[in-house]
């Protein structure tokens, strides 16, 4: 593990692996750079991976206040560790939060993604409108657990008695451990969780070659985001992965990546 530090000072904890071009992996709520270990691995074959813990969480530290701003600057300050330029992998609202990064001019050359968890349909019900100030509101409460299970009812949409049972499992210690970032996922998402289409213009400064991945045997929700991002420009490319969910296998993304990153084709 190594440490760089963000435009706020904030210290990210991150960890390369492998060698060649460099590929960042932005993890999705309650990920810290172990659960991109895997992956990590899988891609370390050709390229140089750098796993990293998302501000406030694993061995980063945090700022008293937030935006989404600071966490494009973590990513860039890993970037510019990578030696100013890298690809980008994200997942969940870790790839919204890639996809913003690129939007806003972070130096990635490719970047890919997997189910950033948009709701554009009536598929599901929305977030409701103050989902973010009632997350953040039990986190400053310290109730870590009612904080998970909201956000695991609410913007996974997970039945409760699901969620109750949960609460009994070995990693629900872990999940409440990370609990307090949750409200940054849900700024990170804005108002893409709502029931709307995207808005056509809202990534239109995003001009590298994307890749937009989803599994088919999720939520519909999830394919109906990913096809609806994909459909927004020439350079954003849908692929599906047949059989796959949310948690999708990483022996099953890893190739798809590959070659995606390595070629630049739109696979």
């Amino acid at each position: 593990m190594d440490k760089v530090f963000s435009a706020d000072g904030t210290a990210i904890a991150y960890e390369r692996l492998g060698s060649g071009p460099a590929v960042v992996l932005v993890g999705g709520a309650f990920m810290t750079r172990g659960d991109s270990a895997a992956l990590a691995g899988l891609l370390s074959e050709h390229f140089t991976v750098i796993t990293y813990d998302r501000r406030g969480r694993g061995d980063s530290t945090d700022s008293p206040a937030y935006d989404v701003q600071r966490e494009v600057e973590d990513l860039d300050a890993l970037i510019e560790c990578a030696g100013g330029a890298a690809m980008v992998f994200g997942m969940s609202s870790g790839a919204a939060l890639a996809l913003e990064a690129v939007a806003r001019g972070s130096a990635v050359s490719r970047l890919a993604l997997y189910e950033p968890p948009f709701i554009t349909d009536s598929s599901r019900p929305s977030l409701p409108a103050d989902y973010v100030a009632h997350l953040t509101a039990l986190v400053e409460q310290g109730a870590y657990g009612e904080a998970v299970a909201y956000f695991m009812t609410e913007a996974v949409g997970m039945p409760a008695e699901a969620v109750a049972g949960m609460r009994q499992a070995p990693f629900w210690t872990g999940m409440e451990a990370t609990a307090r970032t949750l409200p940054y996922d849900g700024q990170v998402m804005g108002d893409t969780m709502s029931g709307r289409p995207l808005p056509a213009d809202r990534w239109q400064s995003v001009t590298v070659p994307v890749l937009v991945g989803s599994g088919d045997a999720g939520a519909p929700h999830m394919l109906t985001g990913a096809r609806e991002l994909a459909a927004l420009a020439d350079n954003f490319t849908l692929h599906v992965f047949p059989g796959q969910e949310h948690d999708i296998a990483p022996e099953l993304l890893a190739p798809v990546l590959t070659g995606f990153l390595a070629s630049g084709e739109q696979a």
